[in-house]
């Protein structure tokens, strides 16, 4: 396939699975319409690159699908001056794009593969380690953006929210994956429930189990 026909792809993704869909953010539109998605994924699976369906990386993983990541980025209202956690990183597609919107960007992913293909994503911090650990070394952000579908939002991660933090993610919720917004104020944090759409699970966010008396 032709990177003149990548581009048509892109052009007919932006117009078929953004603008549709309530994903009208000006600058998240024309940085999904800038980024080559299937530079992302692997070679065998670039024909994928613009489905709305999540792209599998390997190793359980998925990219996530385009609609679900345009409207996590536009209900995150990023700001150029934003200190940013991705969590999540993958193969660096979302933090390509955050690179492009805000100030600066720590992205932590625990697969190694994955986030050796990360590193080349420029303008961006690649931290390895467990994803509900976060980076709290780079702490406190602006914005955290958890790039796939999780149970919960650990207190870890909201541990290293500003007060007046926003986080972005896909929550599971009565076994539907739903989009979430939240933010913290004080010790307080709360999340909102947006919109349904899948979205590909994260490993290590399973609810903890109550204990049953």
């Amino acid at each position: 396939m032709t990177e003149q026909n990548f581009e048509a792809m892109r052009r007919a993704m932006v117009e078929s699975q953004l603008r549709t869909t309530g994903v009208n953010d000006p600058r998240v539109v024309a940085a999904m319409a800038e980024v080559p998605r299937e530079r992302f994924v692997p070679a065998d699976r670039r024909a994928l690159a613009y489905t709305d369906r999540p792209v599998p990386l390997g190793g359980g993983r998925a990219l996530n699908l385009p609609e679900a990541t345009g409207l996590l980025l536009t209900a995150a209202q990023i700001r150029v001056e934003d200190h940013v956690l991705l969590v999540g990183a993958g193969t660096g597609y979302t933090a390509a794009l955050l690179a492009r919107l805000a100030g600066s960007v720590v992205a932590v992913e625990e697969d190694a593969a994955l986030a050796a293909q990360a590193r080349d994503v420029a303008g961006v911090q690649i931290v390895e380690g467990p994803l509900a650990e976060g980076a709290a070394r780079h702490a406190p952000y602006d914005l955290i953006v958890i790039d796939g579908l999780v149970e919960h939002v650990p207190e870890a991660l909201i541990a290293q929210l500003k007060d007046g933090g926003r986080l972005v993610c896909a929550l599971l919720d009565r076994g539907a994956s739903r989009l979430a917004f939240g933010r913290k104020a004080g010790t307080g944090f709360g999340c909102d429930l947006f919109a349904d759409c899948e979205a590909p699970p994260l490993p290590g966010f399973a609810r903890p189990k109550s204990f049953v008396f």
